[in-house]
């Protein structure tokens, strides 16, 4: 049976309850041998990041303790970013790719909000070539309505398959989890928290704590 992962990538500043949860949903679909978290280094379509790359990647850590399966921060992002570089996901995908081996299924998780600005992210169509791509989408959502780049749409529907296909393949295949609802965003979490609110039913408790610890997102 070929090795599986998940790969999870964000700028978690700071990591809540919807990344769990929706590494979580992967993990257990896709019955992966690994789960893990990227924290980007200095990402090309974002605003400068308010935690440092250290503190991401500590409440990172705090977020996914305790989990079922076993959960990796993967930092490569970050030490790029540390020269200076852009992260890029076809770089990532990569780098896991060259160390996991040809046959490993490696599947690259996604939400919606993602998909449908994929057409402009750094050589988007090669990362079918090292990973699978599954996304995480509300009730209801329909590739055929959702308004996504007519490429796309193209690319991600031709290679629709089955949690099981993606599980027994190295990658190329595409998967829409259309049951995933949670519905939170950082930049929500930081206007709570600035605003003196502790958001306790948005963050997991140990990192509530190192916020609160580290003074984190204080206007």
């Amino acid at each position: 049976m070929a090795y599986r992962v998940a790969l999870l990538g964000g700028s978690y500043d700071p990591v809540h309850l919807g990344h769990v949860a929706l590494g979580d949903y992967f993990a257990n679909l896709l019955q992966v041998d690994q789960l893990r978290v990227i924290p980007t280094g200095l990402p090309w379509q974002k605003a400068t990041l308010q935690a440092s790359s250290q503190q991401r990647a500590d409440m990172l850590a705090l977020a996914f303790a305790g989990q079922s399966y076993s959960v990796a921060v993967d930092l490569q992002e970050i030490a790029r970013g540390a020269q200076g570089l852009p992260t890029y996901t076809i770089d990532t995908l990569r780098n896991v790719r060259a160390e996991l081996g040809p046959q490993a299924s490696i599947a690259f998780v996604m939400g919606a909000d993602q998909l449908q600005r994929l057409d402009t992210w750094h050589q988007w169509q090669a990362l079918s070539d090292y990973a699978h791509l599954c996304v995480a989408a509300r009730p209801g959502y329909d590739i055929a309505t959702a308004g996504l780049p007519p490429a796309v749409a193209k690319a991600f529907t031709s290679r629709l398959a089955t949690p099981e296909q993606i599980r027994n393949t190295p990658h190329g295949l595409t998967y829409l989890a259309q049951d995933f609802a949670v519905d939170i965003s950082a930049t929500q979490i930081r206007a709570a928290l600035q605003r003196g609110e502790k958001a306790d039913s948005l963050i997991p408790p140990l990192v509530l704590d190192y916020i609160e610890q580290h003074k984190l997102y204080r206007s």
